[in-house]
């Protein structure tokens, strides 16, 4: 007898992923600074992660969303006071978009109203859980994004 598709580890393991992502998401969601959306949190993450100063297109790619729907969470950010974005003075056809004080400020927000949450899942799960699920999930998401 054939193991049907639902019952197979891989379907089981990305049918979980999902679903954690759709439950955080929205968890996120609701305990982010008003007005600010999950999309628009992750980018100022991003930034925070990383630094430095990046175009619409590099971010685009980064998030994998199209460029218009990645100018439109810019556009947002960017009427908040939460990133700049101005043209390149090397190639005046490209736009780099910067992290603000503001909107770091805005992250450290987000990240505190999280906290209350982020505590209680610490305390649902030992660190060793969390540190075991780690490995098999950093080559999940590498081998993803070498294979998008």
């Amino acid at each position: 007898m054939a193991t049907e598709p639902k019952d197979r580890p891989d379907v089981r393991v990305m049918t979980e992923i999902g679903i954690i992502a759709q439950l955080s998401t929205a968890q996120l969601e609701r305990n982010l600074p008003e007005g600010m959306s999950a999309a628009q949190f992750g980018v100022l993450t991003h930034f925070m992660r990383r630094g430095g100063t990046e175009s619409p297109a590099q971010l685009a790619k980064a998030f994998q969303v199209t460029k218009g729907a990645m100018t439109n969470t810019l556009q947002r950010l960017e009427a908040q006071g939460f990133v700049t974005i101005v043209g390149d003075e090397t190639d005046g056809r490209r736009k780099l978009v910067t992290l603000t004080q503001a909107g770091a400020e805005a992250f450290n927000t987000g990240l505190g109203l999280m906290r209350p949450h982020l505590e209680a899942m610490r305390g649902a799960f030992t660190e060793a859980e969390f540190k075991a699920a780690l490995p098999f999930l950093q080559a999940l998401r590498m081998w993803l994004d070498e294979n998008r």
